[in-house]
């Protein structure tokens, strides 16, 4: 799995269950939340567990970082930007689900209080969608997004001052937190938030940029290159780290995330790892056999054996022509459908004739029409009686 798996991220087995994830990702919660350990690094350390947890605790999330292995996974490309292109498509943000779990369990930060972290808030995390052909899906591709989001005011480098020089923010006194102070029948409870005079900084700009308004960004559309990894499917999320909105005077980035859907395609039906496909034979060939040729999904010819005697809607397996992974490859699941012709020539009529006369049946002759039936037969006799 790579030395930074989610599974060694959690100390547990790539076969643990789920209550042992569970059990390790509180014990490790407890040890490296920041509220409570000051060692260096232990915000990121306690970020990726967060991360390791919220993927390994989800089923459907879990068996697709199994197939895709962690890097392709976590990290679909850290891409790169360029200039221009329009806006098209809509995102959004909708990333509660990636926050900090630790609450989920222990109901809020330590010392009876909500926490607030002090500094700058980072940016927020993006949420796109993106269609992609079940061959991009198939075999990876790279295609590029327009987006529009928030990136640091070049005019003040996302300082929010034009001359660079700052003060102490007279709101805060340079804590860059505000305490809230309030009463209540089980005693006093502070609540401490950003301050929101200075972002969180501590200081002001003595002279507030002109193009961004001393916020220190702007909405901007930019143009991302995103690498689809082979072996993707419908749901899977793929992250782009770094590129979601700027976070507030200088503080990190959010990340992108792209939502995948597979269109649907006109000759093949993906079931998990194999792709399904049909053939059309006719009743002779279902009767004695044959060989048929049969299209990949990358448009190469393979020859299959349909064996003697198969039936309609048969599945025959093509080992290893289904979705490649960096594992075993799945495969193609051929269809039969025995098509009855409905026009022959004279000789075939005569062999088919010749075969009913074998099974012990007699053909209908040519130009016979079906019975009418009672109701249908009086009215053509009152017709009769009419003329």
């Amino acid at each position: 799995m790579g030395p930074d798996s989610y599974y060694e991220i959690l100390g547990v087995s790539r076969n643990a269950d789920d209550k042992e994830i569970k059990k390790a990702y509180r014990n490790l919660a407890r040890k490296y939340h920041p509220d409570v350990c000051k060692e260096p690094g232990a915000e990121e350390r306690f970020k990726k567990i967060n991360e390791a947890y919220s993927v390994l605790s989800d089923p459907q999330k879990r068996a697709q970082y199994d197939r895709m292995g962690h890097e392709a996974y976590s990290n679909a490309s850290r891409g790169s930007y360029t200039g221009g292109g329009g806006f098209s498509g809509g995102f959004s943000a909708d990333f509660s689900g990636f926050g900090d779990i630790f609450e989920t369990f222990f109901g809020g930060g330590f010392g009876g209080g909500t926490r607030q972290r002090a500094g700058p808030r980072p940016g927020a995390d993006l949420l796109m969608k993106m269609e992609v052909t079940l061959e991009e899906a198939v075999f990876g591709a790279e295609k590029e997004v327009s987006l529009d989001h928030i990136e640091p005011c070049p005019a003040c480098d996302g300082s929010g001052s034009e001359t660079r020089k700052f003060t102490t923010c007279p709101t805060c006194g340079g804590s860059g937190q505000m305490r809230q102070a309030s009463q209540s029948i089980f005693g006093s409870f502070v609540r401490m938030s950003t301050c929101t005079a200075c972002g969180g900084r501590g200081k002001v700009p003595e002279s507030p940029c002109k193009t961004c308004g001393g916020s220190g960004h702007r909405r901007a559309r930019q143009t991302v290159k995103v690498k689809i990894p082979p072996g993707v499917d419908t749901g899977m999320r793929l992250r782009m780290e770094g590129y979601g909105d700027a976070g507030e005077y200088g503080a990190p980035s959010g990340d992108l995330y792209i939502e995948i859907s597979v269109a649907p395609h006109e000759k093949f039906t993906r079931r998990g790892d194999d792709l399904e496909t049909t053939v059309d034979i006719t009743p002779a060939q279902a009767a004695l056999g044959s060989r048929v040729e049969v299209q990949t999904i990358d448009g190469r010819t393979v020859v299959l054996d349909i064996p003697a005697g198969v039936q309609h809607n048969t599945g025959l397996r093509i080992p290893g022509e289904g979705v490649r992974w960096q594992t075993k490859p799945g495969d193609m699941l051929v269809r039969v459908r025995i098509v009855v012709p409905t026009r022959l020539t004279d000789e075939e009529r005569e062999l088919y004739g010749r075969l009913l006369e074998i099974e012990g049946h007699k053909p209908l002759a040519r130009g016979t029409k079906k019975g009418k039936g009672f109701f249908q037969d009086v009215v053509d006799k009152v017709k009769e009686s009419v003329k």
